[in-house]
């Protein structure tokens, strides 16, 4: 998946098209239900604007803002640190982000393949400790590939504010307890790791016994338009599957909301909506 999404990116050259990319999203975002998005954006993928971090961050500035004028959903950008990446090319991102301060970035973020990669938190530690002092958020692509100790470590070493994805913390109850313990909130996408093979069918998916550990756990989505899938649909893959009520829904997306980046406003109004949905 990730050699198609450089390939997607690369595709991306010039302002005009990031920015339309940025508004179709938001349609997107509107059409599915969906109220506000953290969006993951790894500088790394994009090939046509190496070295011009800043410049990739105002074109799609520019295109969530003409839609948040029109009225579709708001967006906050994580900037990503690719696995692959050295602790001087990491510390390097977040000085700059630091410095540009530019109000659409919400969180630092780190992703790419953790299988191939190996352990990581001890070489970006540092540069989420600078993150985190210079007040951004930090969420932490781990326990996809890598197994319960990418969890702990994105927890112990990174600080996780939130972590994507998560669901191989399951097979070490102390993981399970460290994360019930400091209420850190999963980003579970249920049909990306189904598709990656993690589990055989979505019955055997740990997100259910998780939450009923006491962990806090969001329904979310990876890659939609490459998986074939939007929000609605993994809600009612996970309801059918584990015999959700209305009310186990309501708390999931709850938890969607307070794990996100978004402001206060944006939290209450979200949290407003919820309140009065039926399914």
């Amino acid at each position: 998946m990730l050699e198609f999404l450089d390939w997607a990116c690369g595709l991306a050259s010039t302002r005009d098209r990031l920015a339309e990319l940025a508004y179709g999203f938001c349609r997107r975002l509107a059409a599915d239900g969906t109220g506000y998005a953290d969006l993951i954006i790894n500088p790394k993928h994009w090939a046509s604007w190496q070295g011009r971090t800043r410049e990739l961050i105002e074109a799609l500035d520019a295109g969530f803002t003409a839609a948040a004028q029109d009225g579709l959903p708001p967006v906050g950008l994580c900037v990503s640190l690719l696995r692959t990446q050295n602790s001087d090319e990491a510390v390097e991102l977040v000085e700059n982000l630091i410095a540009w301060r530019h109000p659409r970035v919400v969180a630092l973020s780190v992703d790419g393949n953790e299988a191939a990669a190996g352990r990581t938190g001890p070489r970006f530690a540092e540069a989420f400790r600078r993150a985190a002092a210079a007040g951004l958020r930090r969420t932490v692509h781990a326990g996809e590939l890598s197994g319960p100790e990418g969890v702990r470590d994105a927890v112990e070493l990174l600080g996780a504010d939130r972590i994507d994805h998560g669901v191989r913390a399951v097979e070490d109850d102390r993981v399970v307890a460290l994360l019930a313990e400091r209420g850190i909130p999963l980003g579970v996408c249920p049909t990306s790791n189904l598709t990656l093979k993690l589990y055989p069918s979505i019955e055997a998916h740990p997100i259910d016994r998780l939450r009923k550990a006491g962990v806090r756990v969001s329904v979310n989505i990876d890659d939609p338009s490459l998986l074939a899938t939007n929000l609605p649909a993994e809600y009612e893959l996970a309801a059918a599957a584990f015999g959700w009520s209305d009310e186990i829904m309501r708390d999931v997306a709850r938890t969607s909301i307070d794990a996100s980046f978004a402001n206060a406003d944006v939290k209450a109004h979200l949290k407003s909506a919820l309140a009065n949905w039926q399914s």
